[in-house]
């Protein structure tokens, strides 16, 4: 099996319409991602759920989240676009975003391409 730059196995357009599409499956996939990006601070140990905040439990700063962004697209393509949804949010928002908050945008996108 061969990764892409995240580390994930790029699923297939179809596999990702159809088993992307779940909140557990997509909260995993972030989870990695998210201990990888952590991994050079060695803070990859922590607890990842979907009340963990970006910025007060995880402690990114905002090139992490473009990081963050690079790997969701590389991962799961142009049907999820972080920085359009991030351009939304206020600051005080922005600050307090979840990891819960991340998977329901990702799963209301893939859901989206599903349907279209």
């Amino acid at each position: 099996m061969t990764t892409d730059a995240t580390g994930f196995a790029p699923a297939q357009p179809h596999d990702q319409a159809q088993a992307g599409a779940e909140p557990g499956d997509v909260l995993a996939d972030i989870a990695g991602m998210l201990r990888e990006l952590l991994e050079e601070y060695g803070f990859d140990e922590a607890e990842i759920g979907r009340e963990t905040t970006f910025h007060d439990d995880l402690e990114l700063e905002s090139i992490d989240l473009v990081t963050l962004s690079g790997s969701l697209r590389e991962h799961y393509g142009d049907r999820v676009n972080f920085a359009e949804f991030v351009a939304d949010l206020e600051l005080d928002e922005i600050i307090a975003l979840t990891v819960g908050q991340l998977v329901d945008f990702v799963v209301a996108s893939l859901r989206s391409t599903e349907a279209g």
